[in-house]
């Protein structure tokens, strides 16, 4: 190890221990609680009830959840992109548009999801004007989880625009004024530039969204159905129950979220690596 490496890794130690000291005691103290270990009432008793008594219930959460966030990401990673193209292709209204889509990110995901129950519901602002047909589907509380998906999408697609910008403003006007003069048309311009330029900024902004969305507890609670419900949703139900056998039952959703985290973080880091490796 060089002498320069040697001294960042010295100098990142008194930040980086407290943090992983927390975060291991933490993840120790809830595997303790989900195997009986650590009652809050009762002797403690070696037990995997926690995780075999609810492995169905526990099993459709993580599909649910899996599947809030992959549409969600994805439609995010779309509309996030279309709307930084359009910054960078149109500069002045882009810049109104840019404004409106950063001014949303600061707004609380709790905000957001009221705002979106208040417009999606099947009495909201939408069905009043628009007068929905009787047999659309219910999005808010509906078992598609629509306004849990819509309101995340509408979100970090903010975040995605955000992150495109700043990865490929500097290279992708002039890349793109090159290739006109060439006589490029704007989807030939869009499909062979700024889309390779973008997605390194993509990969690592759906790592980001998906980890979030996957363990986010706001919208899926306020607009979601009761049942089938989500692993955050179903772990702080457990945890704030009235009784508390039902605690080993949240520690035990609670780790299943934060490994589901885990796997997907160091999928997202391996896929980009070898993007990395092809270029």
């Amino acid at each position: 190890m060089s002498a320069g490496r040697a001294r960042s890794v010295l100098l990142a130690i008194p930040a980086v221990v407290p943090v992983v000291l927390v975060i291991g005691v933490s993840i120790a103290g809830a595997a303790a609680q989900s195997l009986g270990l650590m009652p809050f009432i009762g002797a403690p008793v070696l037990s995997t009830q926690a995780w075999a008594g609810s492995a169905g219930d526990l099993g459709r959460s993580v599909l649910v959840s899996v599947y809030i966030a992959v549409v969600s990401t994805v439609l995010s990673l779309i509309v996030g992109f279309l709307i930084a193209v359009y910054v960078l292709a149109a500069p002045r209204m882009g810049r109104v548009v840019a404004a409106l889509s950063a001014a949303t990110i600061p707004v609380p995901h709790l905000i957001g999801a009221g705002a979106m129950g208040l417009l999606l519901s099947d009495s909201g602002f939408l069905d009043r004007v628009f007068g929905m047909p009787p047999g659309f589907p219910s999005l808010v509380g509906g078992p598609w989880f629509g306004a849990v998906i819509v309101e995340y999408a509408w979100k970090e697609s903010a975040f995605v625009a955000l992150v495109l910008i700043g990865s490929m403003a500097r290279s992708v006007t002039g890349m793109c004024d090159a290739a006109a003069t060439l006589g490029a048309t704007a989807w030939q311009r869009i499909v062979h530039i700024v889309l390779p330029l973008s997605r390194p900024a993509l990969a690592v902004s759906a790592l980001i969204v998906v980890v979030y969305t996957f363990g986010s507890y706001e919208a899926a609670w306020l607009l979601g159905p009761t049942s089938p419900e989500p692993v955050s949703v179903r772990a702080v139900r457990l945890f704030g129950s009235v009784d508390l056998a039902a605690r080993p039952e949240a520690m035990a959703t609670a780790l299943v979220s934060l490994a589901a985290g885990v796997v997907a973080i160091l999928a997202g880091l391996v896929v980009l690596r070898g993007s990395r490796g092809l270029r």
